[in-house]
């Protein structure tokens, strides 16, 4: 297994993003590699995989985090399927329930009191969190948006990368380019931004709390502040989908 795992990650290295091949070295090495290293990938089962992932990774602190280890363990033999090197996939039927995560949103008047009470205060991250609540965009597609990528004219801005802080600027998270229209409201903020912003590449200001990857907690503690919904940062994205579609958006518009 040790030996694949290595053909694996050789792989990975030319077509995956940085912190993808990470992952996976970080929870396979942890997590499989002290059980598994030196056993023919032919000669483990089912029982081995169940075993492995409830009963010697029991120290696995959440069943999402171990649902994740399965899900990695299950492309590793995936590609040894496709490869010739298995008949089957080991881990076929293997299942591990974790609680679904429950996602805050702000109501359409919560985000008015929200941008409200963010641009009255002069708060840091007013740019930032606008521009989440009108284009729905990540945090890591917002950090890597530059002025090149709007077009004022013809009201686009052009969604092609992000910034993370293990794998820094790359591809968009589904590894393809969008466009997201500007509605007036943005438009008129993009405005006055620009001016603001003066001759800066970037669109936004490139705040250290959001570079150290603080944003969830900052906005968390911001809406416990004014007395609205806790939500984190990546709240906003849903919230922008959730207003959208109580608007009468359609679904199709929405996911596009």
């Amino acid at each position: 297994f040790g030996e694949w795992f290595d053909h694996c990650m050789k792989q990975m290295r030319i077509d995956k993003r940085a912190s993808t091949v990470l992952n996976y070295e970080s929870q396979i090495n942890k997590w499989v590699i002290p059980h598994w290293n030196d056993i023919e990938i032919r000669d483990i089962t089912r029982s081995d995989v169940h075993e492995l992932i409830f009963v010697k990774c029991a120290a696995i602190k959440t069943e999402n985090n171990r649902k994740t280890v399965l899900k990695l363990i299950r492309r590793i033999f995936a590609l040894a399927v496709e490869e010739g090197e298995l008949d089957r996939n080991p881990c076929a039927g293997i299942q591990v329930k974790a609680p679904e995560v429950e996602q805050s949103v702000l109501t359409a008047s919560e985000v008015k009191t929200f941008l409200y009470q963010a641009a009255i205060t002069k708060h840091r991250f007013y740019p930032v969190w606008s521009m989440a609540l009108m284009t729905g965009m990540r945090s890591g597609e917002l950090y890597a948006l530059r002025w090149s990528d709007i077009d004022l004219d013809s009201r686009i801005i052009r969604v092609a990368r992000q910034w993370t802080s293990k794998a820094g600027y790359g591809p968009t998270k589904t590894m393809r380019t969008r466009n997201v229209p500007i509605s007036d409201p943005l438009l008129t903020f993009l405005k006055k931004l620009k001016l603001e912003r003066g001759h800066e590449e970037r669109v936004l200001p490139k705040l250290r709390d959001w570079s150290n990857g603080e944003q969830a907690r900052i906005t968390r503690e911001f809406c416990q502040t004014i007395g609205v919904t806790e939500v984190k940062f990546h709240d906003l994205r849903a919230t922008f989908i959730t207003n959208l579609l109580a608007r009468g958006e359609a679904l199709a518009t929405v996911m596009s």
